[in-house]
């Protein structure tokens, strides 16, 4: 009989290969990308009221549909381009979302002129520095932060939609700005 040993993840994976790359790939690994931090700034307001299992197998549609998450691209988006989202079945067909996103790509783009990139704007919140909590049960992981709360109010007072400090702090731990990976997790890196 051959031994296997049994991988301890963060208590949300479960056992589908989708959940444990993302876990294992992605989730809490500081991003600096302004594509991808968009990408996430993105998908975390279409996850508000879903599981984040729904958004990832959804991924590579929404992907599809707004053309890479091409911030340039995504601001030029008519109403047109909103009715088509809209009849797109592979995504999450919410109006306000959908026009939240094209929203958020232009405050995002000037950000971005503002700043130099996204990345400088979203890191100075964290002193450009990933917060490394250390816990050992999931009940103690927030779902929101001062930080978070702090970052929302920001984002909101230029304009962002879908963008609660829960929303936040959710991009936070995807981005890797929060490290939030259980002690006993294969993941943890102190």
């Amino acid at each position: 009989m051959e031994n296997i040993e049994k991988v301890q993840r963060c208590h949300w994976v479960n056992n589908e290969q989708i959940y444990i790359d993302y876990h294992d790939h992605e989730w809490g690994i500081p991003l600096h990308d302004d594509n991808l931090l968009f990408e996430f700034l993105i998908l975390e307001g279409f996850q508000a009221g879903l599981s984040w299992i729904t958004i990832l197998k959804k991924r590579d549609n929404f992907r599809k549909a707004f053309d890479d998450f091409e911030v340039l691209k995504i601001v030029k988006y008519d109403e047109q381009k909103l009715e088509e989202l809209m009849q797109n079945s592979g995504i999450i067909r919410n109006k306000l979302k959908i026009q939240a996103a094209i929203i958020n790509a232009q405050l995002f783009l000037e950000i971005q002129q503002e700043f130099g990139s996204f990345d400088k704007y979203i890191w100075q919140f964290t002193e450009d520095k990933v917060i490394v909590n250390h816990w050992d049960d999931p009940s103690q992981i927030p779902e929101n932060t001062p930080i978070s709360d702090l970052m929302s109010k920001e984002l909101k007072k230029r304009g962002f939609k879908f963008i609660g400090t829960t929303i936040c702090y959710a991009f936070m731990q995807a981005t890797g700005m929060v490290n939030d990976h259980l002690v006993n997790c294969v993941s943890y890196r102190p």
